[in-house]
């Protein structure tokens, strides 16, 4: 079994620099991640009003990469491909326009059916424990055979 400690975000999703939206994995399993994000002035779709609340699909897409990036090492290992998802939005629901700089966003994503490259997740974010963005992702990785 791997050890969480010594894994890190780049370990399990293939984004770099900038475009890394998660701070923080609070918990993590094959099925679930929790993570936290905090909104920063380098994010995309950055406004004077904040951030737009479309970049939840994206902090979605980066919290089910974590745990499915995690169900991969436990299967194949941390040399394995980190080839990214394609990801489809199935559903997003949004309680707000913008989300200010400094908000600290949890996001809790569970993989919901899992069929070998297959997956579908949903995820809920929360800012100060108010739910503001629901959303449902299709997720396909093509085969590294």
């Amino acid at each position: 079994m791997i050890d969480f400690a010594k894994i890190n975000i780049e370990d399990l999703i293939p984004h770099r620099g900038r475009m890394i939206l998660i701070d923080e994995i609070v918990e993590i399993t094959p099925e679930y991640s929790i993570t936290s994000s905090t909104v920063n002035p380098s994010w995309p779709l950055l406004t004077v009003s904040g951030v737009s609340s479309l970049i939840l699909v994206e902090v979605a897409a980066q919290s089910a990469g974590v745990c499915n990036g995690w169900d991969r090492i436990q299967e194949k290992g941390t040399e394995s491909s980190k080839m990214g998802w394609l990801v489809g939005v199935k559903r997003a629901e949004f309680n707000r326009d913008f989300i200010p700089v400094a908000s600290k966003i949890i996001t809790h994503s569970e993989n919901s059916n899992k069929y070998d490259n297959l997956r579908i997740t949903s995820s809920v974010s929360r800012l100060d424990g108010d739910i503001i963005g629901e959303v449902t992702l299709q997720l396909f990785q093509a085969s590294d055979d």
